[in-house]
């Protein structure tokens, strides 16, 4: 089976921070990464904030008692005299490192409580914000594939967001720690300081350097992943499960999926490769510093410079040291390394989305617009070798049913986006009764469209929001059925168990759904319900039976006069109750006029329709 091609990006302005950070530049960046995460905790809970920085503070201060108390109580225990007098003497200072080690597990515990509680919170806000942002978005963003890349990435730093709470806690409860097991070291022989310090910078480089690998390995990755959970939602959902089985697509979507899966894997396991190589450096050079270390140990106490019970409390807190370094390091990478992905995150958020967002105006687009005017309008999509609409001018009045007809991918579709402010041309301009949709507050517009697109949403909701849309006209049911009725669908909604109050997702427990034919009659329901000033139909009976179709354009055509209609439709017979037929090819108008004469007049219609009728 032939295997999917390999998708191709440009990565120049993805390419990896960490490309350029040093390990230094690392420990620089880490004071500013934390007061980025606690602004984000603190605008969710300051008591929580504060609960943990309390904790943490409690827990270093225990851990230095800790050490204290120990060296203290090493002096009697390792010192002359018999065995119970010794440990008499040092039970004070064994009390003392029990209280403190049972405070510093309170503190802990109460930290992991706050950090539960915050976790949950700034991840839905990271990701409440994302949503926001594409939602803000011009619709023809979605047309570029670096937006998608873009977006892929910014979706990654949202799940990130949760596990850098945690490291940014681990973090800091381990450099308190240190800062503690370092004082009590240097107290001991300040020699030893810098004698840790080397045992444990090895291990710092090679975790860089290990975040460095798996950061771009993500990237590399990132258009196969995209393109495997798309594929994944087609093969999963069950939209598509009766084309799958009965067109025999199983075994190759199956291979397709698995070899996809398989190159993101070779990539993953390829640089798992190179990590473990990276580690194992890291651990011999760690390994050699600290055999020093311990000889320097060794050497001081053979020597005399510090007694036994120094170099046994030395030991004790050696290894404290070494740990919470380590933790440190471990964290400080990590932290580095999911601050990246945030960045992608908030660069999205706060850059990306804000170029593409719907800033076009604070003007109010006219009520019930008279005319609609699209003046030499071109409009173009990415790698296409032509406009999808070209130079194209016309004009709508209020009161008409307009069809547009053409063969696929004449421009239709792209038209009725742009006489309804969905995209702005590239050259030329739409006006509504002379105000042009540039200037204009597109919110203002959309208030007065009524949109069933080619491809409608089934969407998840009560049949009665899936009417409304959640912009109820009146707080009872009575339009909901006045619309329900128009389009043949009361007597459906009634035989539901719940009425207008089922919900339309098989998928959830209790939830059913509806046929192609019954949910795009509902999908004409949301229209109509809004009795809007333009009414857009993109092929709204597509999927219908005979009494479905009559019924909608019977409805178009009594509610036509106090607004400006468009239809869409390959269906020339439905073109009948238009006032205009517009017929598209490339993206110009080449014919325009009445049923009548249209099919009289020679061109693509008449072709058209004859086509249609020799069956």
């Amino acid at each position: 089976m032939p295997e999917p091609v390999e998708p191709r990006q440009k990565r120049a302005e993805l390419r990896s921070a960490f490309e350029d950070a040093s390990f230094w530049t690392l420990c620089r960046r880490i004071p500013s990464l934390l007061a980025q995460i606690a602004r984000m905790a603190w605008a969710i809970d300051r008591r929580d904030v504060l609960l943990l920085v309390g904790c943490q503070i409690a827990s270093g201060v225990a851990a230095a008692v800790v050490l204290a108390a120990t060296a203290r109580a090493m002096v009697p225990i390792l010192g002359g005299g018999l065995v119970p007098d010794r440990v008499r003497e040092a039970l004070p200072a064994l009390a003392v490192v029990a209280v403190a080690a049972a405070v510093g597990r309170i503190a802990f515990g109460l930290a992991a409580w706050a950090v539960a509680r915050l976790k949950p919170r700034v991840m839905t806000a990271a990701d409440t914000a994302l949503v926001q942002a594409m939602l803000s978005v011009e619709l023809e963003a979605f047309n570029r594939a670096d937006f998608s890349e873009q977006h892929e990435h910014a979706e990654t730093g949202v799940m990130r967001c949760e596990r850098m709470l945690y490291d940014a806690q681990s973090f800091m409860a381990a450099f308190i720690r240190l800062v503690a097991a370092f004082g009590v070291v240097t107290v001991l022989h300040p020699l030893m300081l810098p004698v840790l310090l080397l045992a444990v910078l090895p291990s710092g480089i090679g975790a860089v350097a290990e975040a460095k690998i798996e950061y771009r390995t993500h990237y590399q990755n990132a258009a196969n992943r995209n393109l495997k959970g798309m594929m994944r939602w087609h093969i999963t959902t069950s939209g598509y499960a009766n084309e799958v089985r009965a067109n025999s697509m199983r075994a190759y979507l199956g291979f397709w999926y698995e070899t996809l899966s398989r190159r993101i894997d070779q990539r993953t396991v390829a640089a798992a490769g190179r990590q473990v190589r990276t580690n194992l450096l890291a651990a011999a050079a760690g390994g050699v510093c600290l055999t020093g270390a311990w000889a320097t140990l060794v050497w001081l106490t053979v020597s005399g410079r510090v007694s036994l019970a120094v170099s046994a409390t030395a030991v004790v807190a050696v290894r404290t040291a070494l740990g919470n370094l380590a933790n440190v390091i471990h964290y400080c990478a990590t932290l580095f390394h999911s601050s990246l992905f945030l960045g992608d995150w908030k660069r999205f958020v706060d850059t990306t989305a804000a170029e593409l967002a719907l800033a076009r105006g604070g003007e109010k687009a006219p009520v019930c617009p008279e005319t609609i005017r699209l003046d030499n309008v071109t409009y173009s999509y990415p790698n296409r070798p032509r406009p999808a609409v070209d130079g194209l001018s016309l004009t709508l009045r209020r009161g008409e049913v307009v069809a547009v007809v053409g063969e696929n991918g004449s421009g239709k579709s792209s038209l009725i986006k742009l006489l309804t402010g969905l995209y702005l041309p590239e050259k030329g301009t739409v006006s509504w009764d002379g105000v042009d949709l540039r200037t204009v507050d597109p919110d203002t517009v959309w208030a007065q469209t009524g949109l069933v697109p080619q491809f409608f949403a089934c969407w998840p909701l009560a049949c009665r929001e899936n009417v409304t849309l959640g912009q109820p006209a009146t707080w009872d049911d009575e339009a909901v059925w006045e619309v329900v009725e128009t389009v043949g669908m009361r007597e459906v909604v009634e035989e539901l168990p719940e009425g207008l109050d089922m919900l339309l997702a098989r998928e959830v427990w209790g939830g059913v759904t509806l046929s192609g034919g019954q949910w795009q009659r509902l999908a004409c329901c949301r229209a109509l319900y809004r009795k809007p000033a333009v009414l857009v139909l993109d092929e709204p009976t597509s999927e219908m039976d005979a009494r479905g179709e009559h019924l909608i354009f019977q409805a178009l055509k009594a509610m036509a006069a106090d607004r400006i209609s468009i239809v869409v439709t390959h269906r020339l017979e439905n073109t009948k109750i238009a006032d205009r037929i517009i017929v598209m090819e490339d993206g110009r108008i080449t014919e325009q006029g009445t049923f009548e004469r249209l099919i009289k007049a020679g061109g693509l219609f008449q072709e058209l329709y004859e086509l249609s009728q020799d069956r």
